[in-house]
């Protein structure tokens, strides 16, 4: 349990190391937004400022020819590759001092992964190549000069990784940054363009394409009692998923561990709200355990060193009903959670499940959590109309599951799962109570009245019946 001690601790940390180096990132975002191909002096002086930060690390001295060179109007991949490499060094600094302060105030202890050694896949090297021409392409002309001519030149780049297994983060990560790139076309005519997020999915593709890069997970088996913490949801015209975060009891002396399990179908935009769980056809133990608040038996679950379960059905067989906010009560605080892999420390992946009670909320447009005097934004905006919990649930919660996040400078509150009452009556309220249909009567007769998924599975099948 978070208590109000440990959040004032938290929130009253002084890091002005943070602040300054996000505000170089900033600084050096800037220039990839206008283009590495124009002359730019305080481009030139964020490259010099970028030197002088990583001047202690194994990255000076590339980092410090490539601000140089890049100055002088000489720009490789090479050179962009330093920039990237020591911009993502950058963010993982500011992610290790971010959870080294989670961790302080809640007590929270890691696990060391275990490293994995592994030869880069050879027959890649073309299409990592030619996707790094793309990328430093990209760097020189900059997010506001693309056009579909230049963003579909990356059509056989994604298409001929995609068919490597080694090859499709990046496949799915460049897909991903054009299909931004030109949902946004003209860049230019945009009043605020997201160019943190276009610069880190160009700084980590930049990572990912480099020769000699292995992308591999180690991956074990983990048997043991799941109990489920609670579930976020999340939605996009084309997807649907949720990721269920819990606690692994494996028995002996181990501690419990914190994991983690995503689960996402593709969708149509048609698809809302809770008939968004008719998608997920494959998973019936682990959304019947989550409907019925029911723990999971796993055996020889698949679990990456990340603490991500690759979630195989059939290694899960639901278990005795468990309250959710027992279990935060009485197992969250000794649950021991994963050390992050070097390229995937970034602040945005802080994403760290606490309990918090006996707390006033602080109504408005953001509520707030006030702790003894101390409070924390509440983020309502990520809940979805496909769960039963409403911002209204969380304004008159008295205990509540969430995920800490550092969002815009600041610590927020993702609720998962929340106490509040209904009708008097002390109530649990998660997000994933309606993964086996709406128990709300009035939404289970909407949803029922305008299922989309299963007129488009009626249409498909009279389709492929003539």
């Amino acid at each position: 349990m978070m208590l109000a001690s440990q959040l004032e601790s938290l929130l009253s940390t002084d890091r002005p190391g943070v602040e300054d180096a996000l505000g170089l990132v900033t600084d050096l975002d800037a220039a990839l937004l206008t283009g590495y191909g124009r002359p730019d002096p305080a481009r030139d002086a964020a490259l010099a400022a970028l030197a002088s930060a990583v001047a202690a690390t194994p990255l000076a001295d590339r980092v410090a020819v490539a601000a140089e060179a890049i100055a002088a109007g000489n720009i490789t991949d090479d050179q962009l590759a330093a920039v990237a490499a020591a911009r993502s060094a950058l963010l993982g600094a500011v992610h290790d001092t971010l959870l080294s302060d989670v961790d302080t105030a809640i007590g929270r202890t890691r696990i060391e992964p275990e490293h994995v050694d592994a030869e880069p896949a050879a027959d890649l090297a073309a299409l990592r190549g030619a996707a790094r021409a793309w990328l430093t392409e990209l760097a020189i002309t900059g997010f506001t000069s693309v056009d579909e001519t230049f963003i579909g030149g990356t059509n056989p780049i994604i298409e001929g990784l995609g068919g490597h297994p080694s090859g499709r983060r990046l496949a799915v990560l460049l897909d991903g940054l054009c299909a931004e790139l030109r949902a946004c076309a003209p860049v230019a005519a945009m009043n605020e363009p997201p160019v943190r997020r276009w610069a880190d999915l160009w700084s980590r593709a930049q990572t990912l394409s480099r020769p000699g890069h292995a992308d591999v997970t180690s991956v074990e088996r983990i048997s043991g009692r799941l109990l489920v913490l609670g579930t976020e949801l999340f939605e996009h015209p084309t997807i649907f998923g949720f990721v269920v975060h819990g606690v692994v009891e494996t028995g002996g002396d181990e501690p419990p561990r914190l994991v983690r399990a995503t689960v996402t179908a593709p969708k149509v935009d048609v698809i809302t709200g809770p008939a968004m769980w008719n998608l997920i056809v494959d998973r019936p133990n682990l959304t019947a355990a989550l409907a019925e608040d029911r723990c999971l038996e796993l055996t020889d679950m698949p679990v990456t060193s990340a603490g991500d379960l690759l979630w195989s059905d059939d290694a899960a067989k639901p278990g005795e009903v468990v309250d959710p906010l027992a279990t935060a009560r009485l197992r969250l605080s000794d649950a021991a959670a994963v050390t992050t892999a070097p390229l995937d420390r970034h602040p945005v992946a802080i994403v760290e499940p606490v309990f918090v009670e006996s707390y006033k909320v602080v109504k408005g447009d953001t509520p707030k959590f006030d702790l003894g005097g101390t409070t924390l934004t509440v983020d309502v905006g990520r809940l979805s109309t496909a769960g039963p919990l409403t911002a209204k649930h969380v304004a008159a919660s008295s205990a509540c599951v969430g995920v800490l996040r550092w969002d815009a400078g600041s610590w927020t509150l993702s609720p998962l799962t929340v106490q509040t009452a209904v009708k008097r009556v002390a109530t649990v309220i998660h997000n994933g109570q309606w993964a086996a249909g709406p128990t709300d009567a009035k939404v289970a007769k909407a949803v029922e009245r305008n299922d989309s998924v299963r007129v488009l599975r009626e249409r498909a099948g009279r389709l492929l019946r003539k």
